[in-house]
């Protein structure tokens, strides 16, 4: 089973400097790879960061056993006993057993911010889904994917994060259930991600934008795999950006009631990868031969401004 570089037994013999090279493994690897992401975790305490870049961890290392490019060479036999190792192996992990640095620093987390296995496996669930299921007839296929392998993200993470006192107090009005926004935020983030890889997904047999939005925009899906930039495209594409813009401001609301020490970092998260969607407006939805990103001056610009917005609930 690929556990990533780091799937070497655990030597524990020095419990606390061990643990905190553990997590030190989970900073470097959430920095290389989550750029965005990992600039709002740094404006985290010290120790719910090291939370969030276990748990990221983790799904980073769920996700490559289906996306690495090792694992595209693989028949869909060993990569299914893969992800039925790995669950296993995440069942394990939940009952206190170690076997590396992720183990470690994982349920170092998990005693600290206790939390329920199921979105764990869910997420697996989300990349078995990847195994034989390559498009999606409607957005109500596509949505049960995106809570898997992304909505689960914020309800692994809602208890590191954490409520304002004030929230359960607050008027049943204005009191938004936190696991709908949380998960509300991971579809949005997942969205964002589909809009931004159609290029690369192509390349891998992969289509995530629903069937019936290219009927309905009469954009075929050898022009999909063609990469044909017409009317047709930009009107799909824009399309999907506002669906994914409607699910960010569903987990506003919820957003707004984290605790004082996690809504800056969560509102500057948000606000980053949403402008993502910004981005593939400015290549003109030419998501084919460009990769769309944030600039790294507009994620400074963004800080203050993010600040800001969380002190408002």
């Amino acid at each position: 089973m690929a556990l990533g570089s780091s799937d070497s037994t655990f030597l524990n013999t020095q419990p606390e400097a061990s643990l905190e090279a553990a997590y030190e493994v989970c900073r470097q690897e959430t920095a290389q790879w989550a750029k965005t992401f990992y600039l709002g975790t740094m404006l985290l305490p010290p120790m719910k960061r090291k939370a969030i870049w276990a748990i990221y961890v983790w799904c980073r290392r769920t996700d490559e056993l289906m996306d690495s490019p090792e694992a595209q060479a693989l028949p869909i036999s060993e990569l299914s006993e893969r992800l039925d190792q790995w669950e296993e192996h995440t069942r394990a992990m939940f009952k206190g057993e170690v076997k590396n640095e992720l183990d470690a620093a994982m349920t170092d987390t998990l005693g600290r911010f206790p939390q329920s296995i199921q979105p764990y496996l869910d997420m697996i669930d989300g990349q078995r889904m990847d195994l034989n299921l390559h498009r999606y007839a409607t957005f109500e296929d596509l949505k049960l994917y995106c809570y898997r392998v992304a909505g689960t993200v914020g309800l692994m993470t809602q208890g590191v994060m954490g409520l304002d006192p004030a929230y359960t107090t607050a008027p049943w009005s204005y009191s938004p259930d936190p696991s709908e926004a949380a998960i509300a935020l991971g579809i949005a983030n997942q969205l964002t991600n589909i809009l931004r890889d159609v290029g690369e997904d192509r390349g891998r047999g992969r289509i995530y934008i629903p069937q019936e939005d290219l009927r309905k925009f009469d954009y075929s899906e050898s022009d999909l795999l063609a990469g044909k930039l017409n009317e047709q495209w930009k009107e799909l594409m824009a399309f999907q950006l506002k669906r994914a813009r409607d699910w960010f401001a569903r987990s506003e609301a919820g957003v707004r009631w984290l605790s004082a020490d996690a809504r800056w970092p969560v509102w500057t998260s948000l606000r980053l990868y949403r402008g993502i969607l910004d981005a593939i407006e400015r290549v003109d939805y030419d998501v084919f031969n460009n990769r769309a990103y944030v600039n790294k001056w507009v994620k400074m610009l963004d800080l203050p401004l993010s600040y800001l917005i969380a002190q408002i609930r």
